[in-house]
Order: C-alpha cells, then structure tokens, then sequence
C-alpha cells in the first residue's frame, strides 16, 4: 500500500491521508484549516476524481470540513462514518458553509454529499474493493472512530483524534486488539511536557474560578467547540450547580451547541453505559437540564450582556475564529471582574492562542479591541497526552512503522524522538508519498 499526506502533516488541521493500492485509492479525512487564512488540502481535482471512498474518522471542521469542496469538484463515490458523525457533520458544514461562503461549494455538490453519505458500524468489517476497513471507537467524540485498513497482507491503523481517558460522556478508545504493521498517529500533545495534570485539580481550579467570579457580580465565558468539549463543559456544570458547588445562575447555551446537543440525545446509545442508565432508570435527563437556558434568538445576546446577574456563557467558536464568542468578548471585554474561560486546544494563528499567551489586545472586525477581562486555562482535553500516546504505540500488535501527523511540528517530532528508539518512526511532509 501507499500513503499521501495531502494535509494534518507537520500542523494541526486539515487532516486528509490517501491510502492506495494498485487499484484503489481511499481518503481518510477531508478536513479544512482554520486560522488567519483558511486552508484546505493539496491534493488536485485530478486526484480527487481518481478517489473510489472517503473514510471519515470522526465530525470535527480539521477532519470534514473539505467534504463539500470534494464533491464540488466533481467525486462521485461515497462516504462512511458512523452515524454520529454523518449527523454531526451535516450540522456543521452547514454551519462553516454559512460563514466562510466558500466559492468553490456548490448546491450540486453539496446535495451529491447528502445522498452518498453511508453510514457503518463499529466493529463491523467493509470489504471495500481489494481492502478490508473496520471501524472502532476512538473515546474522542460521540462517534469518532480509529481506522484499520487491510490489503490481506499489510494493515494500517489510522488514530484520527484519540483519548484513550473516559470521560464524562464517553468511554475511552477500544485499543485491546489493535494489530497492523503501521500506525498513523495524531500528535496534538506529543510533546515529552504534554502530561495532562490531574483532572480532579483542573476541574476544582475551574470551579472556584466560575464561583470567585460569580461571587464578584462578574460572567464567565466559555469558548468551546459546538461538538464534544461543549457538551462534557455543559455536564461538568451541570452535575456541580445541582450539587451546589456553583452558585445556580444561568448557564446559557449559544451557537450549533444546542443542536448538537440534541445529536448527542438522540445518539445517547453511543455514549457510556452508566449515562445511558441514568437516564433510564432515574426521571433525571442531563441533555434537558433546566440549568441550561438555549440562546436561540440573537437579540438574547444584547439581553444577556447588559443584565445585572452573574451568569455563565458557554459559546462557539472553541478557538475563537468566530461565531457567538465574538459579541460576547466585544461587549464583555471591559469588565475586569468577568472572565474567559478557554478549555480546549488554540491552534496558532487563532485568537484564542493570542490570548492564551497574554495578549491584551485583539483585532476584531478590523478594530482593535482591549481585553481586561481575566483570561485563563483549564485543560479539559480530549486527545490523548503524551503518556496515553505512547501507550497506544505500545498495545498496537506488529508495529513496525509509525507516521506522526496532526501536532505542531515541534511536537510531533519530540513524539518521533521518543518512538525511534523501537520503530521506523517519521513525521511526514505536505504531499509525500511512502510505500507501506
């Protein structure tokens, strides 16, 4: 088999491998990059046509959101993904197509994408043409999956985002019985530092923070992706004002959260078993908890920041490049006593990496905006660190090569350092090709 790197290599974003064989070509990913200037994968129209499937590891913008430039450009074939992420992904590409507006995307394309979406099963093999792909949970989002692809004599695994942790609303990725000769790994915190610190100490850090502010009279934002770290944000508050660990104030939910949220309901036999029965066995449903106020009109927004009570916002977008948050820190910025809150990863180049090492001033609509709220970060990851990374490389039967993709350079080459010593271990460019 042969794989092309045509984006995630050497960055964060973008992801979009080709696997080959002599008579089948398969994409794994087909996402776009988000920052200053958006960017999409190198890979020509020619070799789009040239595509048989597209494998979707799970619904993230850096992993499906060049689906719509795909089928755009002319491909004909199908996509699978579980049925998490087809829903998931339908939210929100029509979200991204709405603000970014892309020349490229056409109504064709975009109905040929809804009528060629398959969806597929874990643990459930595909004979696709001359391969064998199997799905299996990957513990990062509702949906999200690792990749096997077989020939009948060499097997890749493929990570997509992985979190081999359980969390609030997931079990962590199955890697009991993983077996192939290569590993293509993410790498977003393969640093030999990326060891996440206690999560009980995150969290309790995180609450005081919310409470000293509320306490102050003051809001909370709370940056956060629509799919995944919203919805383990939204739980987390949750289980603590019921508790009363956090004062109850409102906690309003604004951007593609709430229909996401819905997905993640409607899906909920995806999720940990211990939810599934709480809310089967108790009158108790967290998906439709009265803590959670639905922002579903803009004029709530203006309603929101001019009201005198504390109250906490949890918002799109989860870096910052647009979206809800953007009103709130520009009414909200000037307040010392409030606060943002970021939660996830900020890639470079976005505005929340900007203000997550220190910057007090912002562009924003092309005016320059000074930030004097509190600014902090409380690590609620859902990628595997370093430690987990090195596990995973470890309970992979067989292994032989490892490709290191979707880190900062720095990091994925640290992870390479680490790896060397017992694989033929490589942090591939934008467009090569190796022979597996």
């Amino acid at each position: 088999m042969k794989i092309t790197f045509f984006g995630g290599a050497g960055e964060v974003g973008r992801s979009c491998i080709m696997v080959s064989t002599k008579d089948t070509n398969i994409l794994l990913d087909s996402g776009v990059k988000l920052g200053e200037v958006e960017e999409h994968p190198l890979i020509s129209n020619d070799q789009i046509r040239a595509v048989d499937g597209i494998f979707i590891s799970h619904a993230h913008l850096d992993h499906v959101g060049y689906l719509p430039h795909i089928f755009s450009s002319g491909y004909k074939g199908k996509v699978y993904a579980t049925k998490p992420t087809l829903e998931l992904t339908n939210v929100l590409l029509s979200d991204y197509l709405r603000i970014s507006n892309p020349k490229t995307v056409t109504k064709k394309g975009m109905e040929e994408l809804s009528k060629h979406a398959t969806i597929v099963d874990y643990r459930k093999d595909i004979r696709f043409r001359d391969l064998n792909i199997r799905f299996i949970p990957a513990g990062h989002i509702l949906g999200s999956a690792l990749i096997e692809v077989s020939d009948g004599r060499e097997s890749i695994v493929y990570t997509g985002d992985i979190n081999l942790a359980k969390s609030r609303l997931l079990d962590g990725a199955d890697i009991k019985s993983l077996k192939a000769q290569t590993l293509i790994t993410e790498s977003t915190y393969g640093a030999k530092q990326d060891v996440f610190p206690n999560e009980k100490n995150v969290v309790g850090g995180m609450l005081k923070s919310i409470k000293d502010t509320i306490q102050l009279g003051g809001k909370v934002i709370i940056p956060s992706f629509a799919v995944g770290r919203a919805q383990e944000v939204l739980f987390l508050l949750d289980d603590y004002i019921n508790s009363g660990v956090v004062p109850k104030v409102p906690v309003y939910v604004d951007g593609m959260i709430n229909k996401a949220l819905r997905i993640y309901r409607h899906n909920v036999i995806y999720c940990r078993k211990e939810l599934q029965s709480k809310i089967l066995m108790s009158d108790y449903d967290p998906f439709k908890s009265k803590n959670f106020i639905p922002v579903d009109k803009k004029s709530m927004r203006s309603k929101i920041v001019s009201e005198d009570e504390s109250s906490i916002i949890v918002t799109t977008s989860g870096m910052m490049t647009g979206g809800p948050v953007m009103f709130y820190l520009s009414k909200l910025s000037k307040g010392s006593s409030n606060k943002l809150l970021l939660v996830g990863y900020q890639a470079i180049g976005t505005m929340g990496r900007e203000l997550q090492e220190g910057a007090r001033k912002v562009l924003l609509n092309g005016s320059e905006l000074k930030v004097e709220l509190d600014v902090e970060t409380y690590h609620l990851s859902a990628h595997a660190d370093r430690p987990q990374l090195e596990m995973l490389a470890g309970r992979v039967k067989d292994l032989e090569n490892v490709f290191i993709v979707h880190g900062e350079i720095s990091k994925s080459r640290d992870f390479q350092s680490y790896l060397s010593a017992r694989y033929k271990a490589t942090v591939p460019g934008l467009k090569n090709e190796y022979d597996v």
